[in-house]
C-alpha cells in the first residue's frame, strides 16, 4: 500500500514538472479616452474620466502559440466608440514576433464584442469558450432585448460558423484545464458565463482577469466591477484569484493602461508578465 501511495504521489509530482512554463505577454492593439470609470468601478465618482487600454494576452510555451480574447475589428464597432492608436489585432500580435497564422488557440473569456469580436482572425486557431456562454447568447438571450447587452451578431453568427467548421473547444464548467497548465474558471458573472484564466509560468501561476477585473482600483479597493449581474460573485472571483496565483501582481485586469508600465517591454506596446513590478 505505501509503494502505491509513493507511485502515485511521484506521478502527480511528474505531471506537474512536465507541464510547460509559459510566457505571457499584453499586447495593446488601441485605446478608447474618457471613458467614465463609474461604468468599470462600481460606485466610482460620475465625473471621473481616463483612458482604457485594450489588450489582447499572448501566452508561449509547450509548443503552443495562445491568445487569451481577440479583441475586436469590425466596422460597426468604431461608428459607436472612438478608438485611438488602433490596430487589427491579427497585425499587432506581429509586434509580439508572432504571425495571425501561427496562433493555436485562442481563449475567448467572453462574448462582448471587444474581447470575441477578432476570433476569426487566426485562421489555424482553436477557439475556447465556456459552453453555457456560447449556448446561451446564440439562443435564448435573443428572446429579450435586455439580455444580450454588449453581444453583435456579427461575433454570434463567427462563433457558430468556427463551432460547425469543427474549430470551437466548448469548455465546459468550472476549473477546466483545456490544455497542459492553462486552466479555465468560471467568473464573475459580468457575462452569462464569463471566464478567466489561470496560467502556469516559471515564477507562479498568472491569472488573466480580463473584464473580470476591469483595473487595479479593483483590486486594491476590493470593489466589484461595475457591468457584473452580480457584485457578490464578482467580489468572489477576485479572492479566488487571489488564491490562485499567491501574489496580486500576478492578476492582470482587462483594461488597465498600467499594464504597460508596470511590466516590461519587450517591443512598443508589448509587456512580459512577470510577478515583479
Amino acid at each position: 500500500m505505501n509503494r502505491w501511495i509513493l507511485t502515485l504521489a511521484f506521478a502527480a509530482g511528474l505531471s506537474a514538472q512536465t507541464k510547460p512554463a509559459y510566457e505571457v505577454y499584453a499586447v495593446k492593439y488601441g485605446a478608447i479616452p474618457d471613458f467614465a470609470v463609474s461604468g468599470l468601478v462600481a460606485g466610482a465618482e460620475a465625473s471621473r474620466k481616463m483612458e482604457i487600454a485594450m489588450m489582447v494576452w499572448l501566452v508561449r510555451g509547450g509548443g503552443k502559440t495562445i491568445l487569451v480574447d481577440a479583441g475586436f475589428y469590425r466596422e460597426q464597432f468604431f461608428k459607436q466608440w472612438h478608438v485611438t492608436g488602433f490596430e487589427k489585432p491579427s497585425d499587432a500580435v506581429r509586434r509580439a514576433g508572432v504571425k495571425p497564422e501561427e496562433v493555436t488557440d485562442v481563449i475567448v473569456t467572453h462574448l462582448h464584442w471587444d474581447h470575441a469580436d477578432g476570433m476569426d482572425l487566426f485562421p489555424n486557431a482553436k477557439i475556447w469558450v465556456q459552453k453555457d456562454e456560447l449556448e446561451y447568447y446564440a439562443g435564448s438571450a435573443w428572446q429579450s432585448r435586455r439580455t444580450h447587452g454588449g453581444i453583435d451578431p456579427d461575433d454570434v453568427v463567427a462563433a457558430v460558423k468556427l463551432n460547425l467548421a469543427g474549430k470551437m473547444g466548448l469548455v465546459n464548467g468550472d476549473a477546466q484545464e483545456i490544455l497542459p497548465g492553462i486552466t479555465c474558471y468560471i467568473g464573475g458573472k459580468h457575462t452569462y458565463a464569463s471566464q478567466f484564466v489561470g496560467v502556469n509560468t516559471a515564477a507562479g501561476t498568472v491569472v488573466l482577469a480580463s473584464d473580470n477585473v476591469y483595473l487595479y482600483e479593483n483590486l486594491e479597493k476590493h470593489v466589484p466591477i461595475a457591468a457584473t449581474l452580480d457584485a457578490a460573485s464578482n467580489l468572489r472571483a477576485q479572492d479566488r484569484m487571489r488564491e490562485i496565483s499567491g501574489d496580486v501582481k500576478r492578476i492582470v485586469p482587462g483594461h488597465d493602461p498600467a499594464v504597460m508600465t508596470k511590466y516590461k517591454q519587450i517591443a512598443p506596446g508589448v509587456v512580459k508578465i512577470e510577478s515583479a513590478w
